[in-house]
């Protein structure tokens, strides 16, 4: 690079310039217009504007020459590597440290130890727990050990893990209600819609002890359990959480969680949306205030009779955008208009009085959600045909989807008579009474907006659902092994970061990798220490890289990331 000066009648203006090959033929081309000697004159109060330009130039060239310096590793092949000496770190987790830091997450740490006043690094031990979660799930044992695996190690020991664990759980709402304010200047939050669900997480123990209860698993499991109920937002970052003793009935956990919402994170316009299990006539009642409202799944089958009629009907459906309506039934049976309509999705709905309640009652109906649930059913029907071919048993205690709701049992023959013993077979009318209510799906509200735009917001819900199976499946939150309350809530609260840190990170990436892509990539992405060089990456560079370092503005990418670079990388994600 070199200095150009390229004077006019009046003034005289200063650039760097360089030449490169383009198409094998010599280009010059500008790197940088410095500014006219006038202008500089005045930057530089009064100094020489080119003996500062000539130094400026001879900076860029030596940093161009560092920059495409060659390193030459020295080894030797008759030399031991030193005993106990790692030499592969990890470096996925600067990603999300830089994540960490523009929640101001270790601000929130500051605030916590200035309160309590303790001794150890709450934010080192915190960050290390979140990135340990994402990246190498497992407990706090081997989460510290972990963490001696990312390139900048923990200044902490393992005692102050289990310590830190206390306050965690003491400022738990604090952390939430802080990260709320922090996340908004980070990006716009999409806190009009808000999606609440409960999970439960099971123990690997046979007695039941503080929050740690038997209830009803969602997972089927004979263990005790506690329950987390979550709020997210329109976008799928989670909002809010709150763990529940296992016997804790799912309904009257909303509630609570909410007015924690309406209190520390000054919210009062919203709309809460939740399935069939969550829609307590209390809590619909509770979002009928103010300016909140709610979105709820339905069950047709639990409506009343009028209404469930009503919903049956094949006639009176419409379709957005569509005048007139349409007969559902003459769809079904003509091949010709299942093609053109298999992608529709049909609605009707009118206003009724439940319980002291209006509400807007939305159905549709969809030939592909139709095709799903025949495909599911079938499969069900299979395994229960199976079933009675090898006696089975406890046919009473079956859930609401078992496929052994399917099987019936008789101790009379078709003709009358006693059986010597107990005859199985398929319920056929229960299966023709379940086929009724294929392709239908009903929401509840008391919005008075479009149907379309209602059931668009409900079906939605499939979000929160997939913030559980991160937290069960990739960030492996359950089994738990702790067993005091305090340890519990803080291991939750840290998954609760995790997967937010780990959705806004998902939300960069434009949702062009899947969990699994991205969890592996990061974890997977090493680096061989060069010792007194810098860093060597022992990764493969992908689409998923390259789209990493275009997202979060710096590389890691390069044959070898000097220390001087590494330590820039550092600066800029500890900020």
């Amino acid at each position: 690079m070199r200095l150009k000066v390229s004077r006019s009648k009046n003034s005289a203006s200063l650039y760097v310039t360089k030449t490169v090959y383009i198409d094998k033929k010599e280009r010059t081309i500008t790197v940088e217009k410095l500014g006219t000697e006038k202008e500089l004159r005045e930057k530089l109060n009064g100094a020489d504007p080119y003996l500062w330009a000539k130094d400026y130039v001879d900076k860029l060239n030596k940093k161009e020459q560092e920059e495409r310096r060659q390193v030459l590793v020295k080894l030797q092949q008759s030399k031991l590597i030193d005993k106990n000496k790692k030499q592969s770190f990890n470096g996925g987790y600067l990603f999300l440290q830089q994540l960490y830091h523009q929640l101001k997450l270790d601000q929130i740490c500051s605030k916590i130890t200035a309160k309590h006043k303790f001794s150890f690094n709450l934010d080192s031990i915190l960050s290390r727990l979140i990135y340990g979660r994402i990246l190498f799930p497992s407990s706090k044992l081997n989460t510290f050990q972990l963490s001696k695996t990312l390139i900048e190690p923990p200044d902490f020991e393992l005692q102050h893990i289990y310590r830190s664990l206390e306050f965690i759980a003491q400022e738990s709402d604090f952390i939430q209600a802080e990260l709320y304010r922090n996340s908004l200047a980070l990006s716009k939050r999409n806190d009009r819609i808000l999606y609440y669900d409960c999970t439960n997480y099971y123990f690997e123990i046979e007695q039941e002890d503080g929050d740690r209860q038997f209830g009803p698993s969602k997972e089927n499991r004979p263990n005790p359990i506690v329950e987390m109920g979550l709020f997210m937002d329109g976008d799928g970052i989670p909002l809010a959480f709150s763990i529940h003793s296992g016997n804790t009935n799912e309904q009257l956990t909303l509630q609570p969680l909410e007015k924690k919402i309406l209190k520390d994170f000054s919210l009062s316009k919203f709309v809460v949306c939740t399935d069939a299990g969550l829609s307590s006539t209390s809590n619909r009642k509770f979002n009928n205030q103010g300016e909140r409202a709610f979105i709820t799944t339905q069950s047709v089958k639990k409506l009343k009779k009028h209404l469930k009629e009503w919903a049956l009907s094949k006639e009176g459906w419409r379709l957005e955008g569509v005048l007139g309506t349409f007969d559902i039934s003459k769809i079904e049976d003509s091949e010709e208009l299942k093609d053109r309509y298999r992608d529709s999705m049909f609605y009707k709905d009118r206003w009724i009085n439940e319980d002291g309640l209006e509400q807007h009652l939305i159905i549709t109906y969809s030939l592909k959600y139709k095709e799903y649930q025949q495909q599911i059913r079938n499969k069900q029907i299979e395994r229960a045909v199976k079933l009675i071919h090898t006696k089975p048993t406890n046919l009473k205690k079956h859930r609401q989807n078992d496929c052994k709701r399917f099987i019936t049992k008789t101790n009379v023959t078709p003709n009358g008579e006693i059986a010597k013993t107990e005859i199985f077979s398929i319920d056929s009318d229960l299966i023709a009474y379940e086929q009724a209510f294929d392709g239908l799906y009903a929401v509840c509200t008391n919005l008075e907006d479009d149907a379309p735009a209602i059931t668009k917001i409900s079906q939605n819900r499939w979000k929160i659902e997939e913030c559980f199976r991160l937290l069960k499946s990739d960030f492996k939150a359950r089994p738990v092994y702790l067993s005091r309350d305090d340890r519990i809530k803080a291991h939750f609260t840290t998954c609760f970061l995790s997967l937010t840190i780990y959705r806004y990170l998902e939300q960069r990436l434009g949702g062009e990798f899947t969990s699994t892509e991205i969890i592996t990539n990061l974890r997977n992405m090493n680096f061989y220490l060069a010792p007194g060089e810098g860093y060597v990456p022992t990764y493969t560079r992908t689409d998923f890289t390259d789209a990493l370092h275009d997202t979060f503005g710096f590389r890691t990418d390069y044959e070898i990331v000097t220390m001087k670079q590494m330590k820039k990388i550092f600066r800029d994600t500890n900020k």
